[in-house]
């Protein structure tokens, strides 16, 4: 089984955050790989990845980067595969720095970006992308998406339980 989808950090430091898609596509049964990748201290190795992605299979790359944040930009200047980037907290900007940094690509560098610490999302965003070629993964999400619609119906029927003496029901 190949990976569809590229996990890349800019160091171990990161997995904490970055282990949420992990968790995702483990969730999910979508194949992925997981590598430490760092625009300035790796830069050669940066360029190999990107340029040889797609060729291996990965369809789509997810690359979480703090500070700085350089690591979304170069690998998406040196592949056609989309990127996501998830912006690292962790400097004294809290993160502000890194996502400012992934937004800000020049005209024909696309980086999607999303929140601060955001990897679960990167990761649905992700499905969403290999859905759209896959009738069986747009199922498995839509499932997804009615799930996460019935956890709030069964939270709100658990509040509605809740005994005060001045709530109303």
């Amino acid at each position: 089984m190949s990976p569809l989808v590229s996990i890349i950090m800019g160091s171990t430091s990161d997995l904490p955050v970055m282990e949420k898609a992990c968790q995702f596509f483990e969730e999910m049964e979508i194949p992925f790989e997981v590598n430490a990748l760092s625009a300035h201290r790796t830069p050669a190795e940066v360029s190999d990845f990107a340029r040889n992605a797609q060729q291996r299979g990965i369809r789509v790359i997810i690359a979480g980067a703090g500070m700085a944040a350089a690591l979304p930009g170069v690998i998406a200047a040196e592949t056609p595969l989309p990127v996501i980037g998830v912006p690292i907290k962790g400097s004294v900007l809290e993160g502000l720095d890194a996502t400012f940094a992934i937004m800000q690509m020049p005209p024909g560098i696309p980086v999607a970006t999303v929140a601060i610490n955001g990897a679960q999302n990167a990761a649905i965003l992700a499905m969403q992308m290999l859905a759209l070629a896959d009738d069986s993964l747009m199922q498995k999400f839509v499932a997804y998406k009615a799930g996460l619609k019935q956890k709030i119906v069964k939270a709100n029927q658990d509040l509605s339980q809740l005994q005060y003496r001045f709530k109303v029901h």
